[in-house]
């Protein structure tokens, strides 16, 4: 078994025998090093973007010390959620290596079908998408857009 994969699964098992979230491990590596692991936390901090992928990234920039590590991999005990790919791909990560499958986790009983569903173009799903008080918060856009050196990301 690959040793990175290894130590996704060890935090995965963790995460469910601590009871503190769905059995979901993720470890950031650099160089063939180990930056930062992690499980799933979505039920011990009630939150549930906890994701073990976006816990491990967490870690990860704030040692780095920067938003964005595309020179880092990322090994997860399961496929990411969409969420999480999103997460991924912000932080410019450049390979995403996982074990089991989103059917698996489904199986398990982690309903992700439907955002898959959304995304697709399926169907539009429950949540109503509105677009308020556009003129309002323009400024605040606008001030970023002009403000030198902001960088992009």
């Amino acid at each position: 078994m690959n040793k990175f994969m290894k130590l996704a699964v060890e935090e995965a098992l963790k995460g469910v025998e601590s009871d503190q979230g769905g059995p979901f491990g993720a470890v950031v590596v650099m160089d063939g090093r180990v930056i930062a692991s992690a499980h799933n936390m979505v039920l011990a901090n009630n939150d549930p973007s906890a994701h073990a992928e976006i816990q491990a990234i967490r870690k990860a920039c704030k040692i780095l010390g920067k938003p964005m590590i595309p020179e880092c991999e990322i090994y997860s005990s399961c496929e990411p959620c969409p969420m999480c790919l999103s997460a991924i791909m912000w932080a410019r990560i450049s390979t995403i290596y996982y074990g089991c499958t989103r059917e698996d986790a489904e199986k398990a009983g982690f309903m992700d079908a439907f955002i898959y569903d959304v995304l697709e173009g399926k169907n539009s799903g429950t949540l109503k998408r509105i677009n308020l008080d556009r003129g309002e918060c323009l400024p605040a856009m606008k001030k970023w857009e002009n403000k030198e050196g902001h960088g992009s990301y």
